[in-house]
């Protein structure tokens, strides 16, 4: 137990070098410094610094998966299970584990080792998955993708690790509860509101058979011109004239006997040249 104490101890002084210097720049002799402690010392501890890099992210899932645990124990709404999930999350990289600078360096661990840690923060993943996949199964959220929704939850909830200073303004505690307030407020977003779900009752609904659509009636005002060899104006849903339904109006009959009159008077004319005398001038 000492020794571990002691681990936890070189973890937080080597914290200060990774954030003023980052991970790959800092060396063993700059963490034994800061730890107040001989290189020698360090090794004892520490026999490299990818030992000591598994020890931080290793130790942070294992914080991380019993907070998962408790959160399936819980019987509070799901909501209010994944925002105390979330602040315990934040908590464990900027308060509870020193070394956040160091959480996200998986790829600087050897095959084995980080076979383990990659192997842990999938579990937990799936873990935050199921709970994220009962809210929409639930119908509190809108989303079809629980992927997609989850890794954006636990990204801004990472990324807490990444601007957070232990000197700054407001205190671990208020950062975390501030962070999971607003992952899970965007979650929330997600829900479907009584306006949504009236649209979608309003869109599904089929219209009745006795009152054809704006389409329907245009397709017959274009059919019904076609027929009487006309155009009708754009957007014109009237009927056709009583012309194209073989209806005589005025000005047909006016028509016609225009035509019949000159048709009189054309006959006349053949008849008048037809009887001409022979040798007239």
């Amino acid at each position: 137990m000492r020794a571990d104490a002691r681990r936890v101890d070189i973890l937080r002084a080597a914290a200060q070098i990774f954030r003023s210097r980052g991970f790959a720049a800092a060396g063993m002799r700059d963490i034994a410094v800061a730890a107040d402690l001989s290189t020698a010392n360090l090794y004892h501890y520490f026999r490299g610094k990818d030992e000591l890099l598994f020890f931080c992210q290793d130790r942070s899932l294992d914080r991380l998966l019993a907070a998962l645990a408790a959160a399936r124990r819980d019987r509070r709404p799901l909501p209010d299970r994944l925002r105390e999930l979330a602040v315990r999350h934040v908590m464990c990289l900027i308060a509870e584990v020193e070394g956040s600078a160091a959480h996200f360096e998986v790829e600087a661990l050897p095959p084995k080792r980080r076979a383990v840690i990659v192997a842990k923060r999938d579990r937990y993943e799936r873990g935050v998955r199921a709970l994220i996949a009962g809210t929409i199964a639930g119908r509190a959220l809108a989303s079809p993708d629980a992927t997609i929704v989850t890794r954006a939850f636990l990204g801004a909830l990472n990324w807490t690790a990444q601007w957070f200073r232990p000197d700054g303004s407001r205190p671990p505690e208020e950062v975390a509860a501030l962070v999971a307030d607003f992952a899970v407020s965007g979650l929330a977003a997600l829900a479907p509101t009584d306006h949504d779900k009236r649209l979608n009752n309003r869109t599904a609904r089929p219209a009745p058979l006795d009152q054809p659509s704006r389409s329907a009636l245009r397709r017959s005002a274009v059919a019904s011109a076609d027929a009487a060899g006309r155009t009708p104006a754009r957007g014109s849903t009237s009927s056709p004239s009583p012309r194209s339904k073989g209806v005589s109006t005025d000005e047909d009959k006016e028509h016609a006997h225009h035509d019949d009159r000159e048709q009189r008077t054309s006959r006349g004319g053949i008849r008048a040249l037809q009887d001409t005398p022979r040798g007239a001038a």
